[in-house]
């Protein structure tokens, strides 16, 4: 156990003067319940569709790492996703785990496009390739879900993510568990 003063937590010091001045990014979102109801009340596409439209609002995971739905149709929809610097690991580039959320997303509601009324989906499998770095310098990230095979109880889908020059930087195959919501 090191006896070191931890700079960060020193009142006196503080954080050394070369990590820069502190950098902060403000997250709002909306009750997700308002969604979850909504959602109750019209199938899969007909929630996406809300969501993208502005009727519903967006789930909160979307405003934390800056992703929105761009295009919904019955078995594929695109998501839009802003990266920046608060996205970084120790290593310089976004993390992976925020590409393997977008991957999941995707995946996963271009399944709930096929959904009826009062059914949900989760994830039961997901596979991630990465086939190259993102930094803030790839620009806006478009990721791309589609159903393989839809299912009564299990649903295939596949997603990629592409950077702003349209090269892809992963991609994923899910498998998702059907289920009806509960009342």
């Amino acid at each position: 156990m090191s006896t070191e003063t931890d700079p960060v937590t020193d009142p006196v010091t503080g954080p050394p003067a070369a990590w820069g001045e502190p950098r902060s990014r403000t997250v709002t979102w909306y009750d997700p319940m308002v969604t979850a109801a909504g959602g109750r009340e019209r199938s899969g596409l007909e929630t996406l569709q809300a969501v993208r439209d502005g009727v519903l609002p967006p789930a909160p995971i979307g405003a934390l790492v800056q992703m929105d739905v761009v295009a919904v149709e019955e078995g594929r929809v695109e998501f839009g996703c802003t990266v920046d610097e608060s996205v970084y690991n120790p290593i310089g580039v976004v993390h992976g785990g925020l590409v393997c959320t977008l991957l999941d997303t995707v995946a996963g509601c271009a399944v709930h496009t096929t959904l009826p009324q009062g059914v949900g989906y989760t994830s039961i499998e997901l596979k991630v390739t990465y086939l190259r770095a993102v930094t803030q310098a790839s620009g806006r990230l478009t990721a791309v879900g589609t159903v393989v095979k839809p299912g009564r109880r299990v649903a295939f889908a596949e997603g990629q993510v592409l950077d702003a020059a349209g090269k892809v930087v992963a991609t994923a195959s899910s498998s998702l568990l059907v289920f009806p919501l509960p009342v």
